[in-house]
């Protein structure tokens, strides 16, 4: 008899919107199409459609896939940067196979992020009901235009509760232009470690609360160490648009595209000054992840400097992994710490290079993710 596992063929549902009537692209989900050996569109006519995928942002959730279909009519594009508390909303998508419905509510908040569902975060919070297949369907207000792509629901046992999340159209417009122009978003990096002004910081700094982004650490070889930003500078404003912490400044760089120059605003010994910069883009540097081993490429590695490591807790910080790149294969991720590699404790990058010691395979790592805690093989 035949030992070998039979694999059953699997499928999965999710929505998507129409954003370009004559080349026929769609905009979902990365996670809807994730995987997918086949992307079969059927549209609200009847019509279905072998698609193909044009790419794809992991980061952000965002994927752009393309159909052959004529006769198509694209979503009118609105603008998620004058929406407001309290404005109505309307979620359309296809819930449980449920083709073609809408459910109605309003926007609960705006600039949802820190909920660790994707490594770009700056969601439109509703009420409207979302559930399982929404995602990559529309969010559109009382005109129908597009303000947001499903993405997220919070719940328990994958039921509405009232709590759903939508990436804003704005980003969405961002990243697809690239998507359709490369076929991956091609960030660029301003190269600082920044975090958010607690009341005493803001005051110690002569900033008002709640109002800009503390730079905590410029980076060597940067497009900050270039223009002279130094830690203790304050950016408040970005191309002139107001930045509230270090979350939206992230969101606005992550946005902006390699080499590209964009204005920053930024407060100095109490002193407001303006500077054009131009971003680098997001490359694995030629330090010591690269030299550590070849499944390490695409990361960039630091030890912990904090209390922790201090404390002789173990742990290596992930700063930086590349999209596409082979640590990024293995499931590797900025904000990561690696803890252990093949059940040997890392408290440094030294300990690193002497347990992998040139392997290339076979590495299992013990990884701390937020509040939770994996393990990942490198095969």
């Amino acid at each position: 008899p035949d030992s070998q596992p039979r694999q059953r063929p699997t499928q999965g549902q999710g929505s998507g919107v129409i954003i370009d009537s004559e080349s026929g692209y769609v905009v979902t989900n990365h996670h809807v199409i994730e995987n997918a050996d086949q992307i079969r569109v059927r549209l609200d006519d009847g019509r279905s459609f072998e698609a193909k995928v044009v790419g794809a942002d992991p980061e952000a959730d965002v994927a752009v896939i393309q159909i052959p279909a004529k006769g198509l009519k694209a979503i009118n594009i609105g603008d998620s940067d004058t929406l407001r508390v309290g404005d109505f909303v309307v979620a359309i998508g296809n819930p449980f196979g449920l083709s073609q419905t809408a459910t109605f509510g309003i926007v609960s908040a705006l600039g949802r992020s820190g909920l660790g569902i994707e490594d770009y975060e700056d969601f439109i919070q509703t009420d409207a009901s979302i559930n399982q297949g929404n995602s990559g369907g529309a969010l559109v207000n009382l005109r129908g235009e597009l303000i947001g792509v499903n993405t997220a629901i919070l719940a328990r046992g994958g039921g509405n509760v009232g709590i759903g999340f939508a990436i804003p159209v704005n980003m969405v417009v961002s990243l697809t232009a690239q998507i359709i122009e490369f076929g991956e978003v091609r960030r660029g990096r301003l190269g600082v470690h920044i975090q958010d002004l607690t009341p005493e910081l803001a005051q110690a700094f002569g900033v008002e609360a709640g109002s800009g982004a503390l730079i905590s650490k410029v980076m060597p070889d940067s497009a900050a160490k270039a223009a002279d930003l130094r830690e203790g500078d304050v950016i408040t404003m970005v191309d002139g648009r107001a930045i509230k912490g270090a979350t939206e400044l992230r969101n606005v760089i992550g946005l902006a595209r390699a080499d590209e120059e964009i204005e920053l605003t930024y407060i100095r010994d109490r002193k407001s000054f303006n500077k054009k910069i131009r971003i680098r883009a997001v490359v694995a540097e030629s330090g010591r992840g690269i030299q550590i081993s070849e499944s390490f490429e695409g990361a960039r590695l630091e030890d912990v400097d904090d209390s922790s490591s201090q404390n002789g807790q173990p742990g290596i910080r992930v700063v930086e992994v590349a999209s596409g790149s082979a640590a990024w294969q293995a499931g590797l991720r900025s904000g990561d710490i690696i803890l252990s590699v093949n059940r040997q404790w890392v408290f440094s990058l030294d300990d690193l290079v002497q347990i992998v010691n040139g392997r290339t395979s076979g590495l299992l790592l013990n990884i701390q993710r937020g509040e939770s805690a994996l393990f990942l093989v490198i095969p």
